[in-house]
């Protein structure tokens, strides 16, 4: 199991918790809703690389297998204990890195409220204290003002930009790098976000 894992973490109304598989049906539900807010966003398959896993049941299956190996952190993100969107850790790299990056979606229902950069805030926290790592990398393409504003919100340090860095919605897009670092917030991502602690 990735170290740190399986973890519950909150704050007031919004909290993360693993992905489990009586999640399926409000999974599905939500990516139904919000597929057109969503789809721009989302990476996509190149011709010759198989098909993208068809239900949450392959989607799952697939991120508790790599929590399992210690890559992953699939986390539900709730608003009063519902789920209303995802924070996935990837790419958990141990040794001489001690890095990992994040990806997250949240639906347009709860968009605004503070719910996406509380629940990162959360698992980066996690990610620096109980999993132990010192750099965590959020890639966004450049047209993405709603996920900019995140990394915007938590002080993440932009580093540089990929060209065709992920394939989405059927093309090579080009991404904005962004990175923290765990002696960035001595005091927390999280009290950082509310302002609590200074900010170096």
């Amino acid at each position: 199991m990735a170290r740190g894992w399986p973890a519950t973490l909150s704050d007031g109304l919004v909290g993360v918790r693993p992905l489990v598989r009586r999640d399926a049906s409000t999974w599905a539900r939500l990516r139904s809703e919000n597929a057109d807010w969503l789809v721009q966003w989302e990476a996509t398959l190149p011709r010759g690389e198989g098909n993208a896993p068809e239900s949450y049941g392959a989607t799952i299956a697939t991120l508790r297998r790599r929590a399992r190996e210690g890559s992953a952190m699939p986390f539900a993100v709730t608003w009063a204990g519902d789920m209303v969107g995802q924070v996935t850790v990837s790419g958990i790299t141990r040794g001489s890195a001690l890095w990992a990056s994040i990806g997250y979606w949240v639906a347009r229902s709860h968009a605004g409220r503070g719910v996406t950069p509380t629940a990162v805030a959360l698992v980066c926290d996690h990610l620096f204290t109980k999993a132990g790592l010192h750099r965590i990398e959020i890639s966004i393409r450049p047209e993405n003002a709603a996920s900019l504003r995140v990394v915007e919100k938590l002080g993440f340090e932009e580093f540089g930009l990929a060209p065709r860095y992920l394939h989405i919605a059927g093309e090579w897009r080009d991404h904005r790098m962004f990175q923290l670092l765990q002696e960035d917030v001595p005091h927390g991502v999280l009290a950082r976000l509310r302002g609590d602690g200074p900010a170096t």
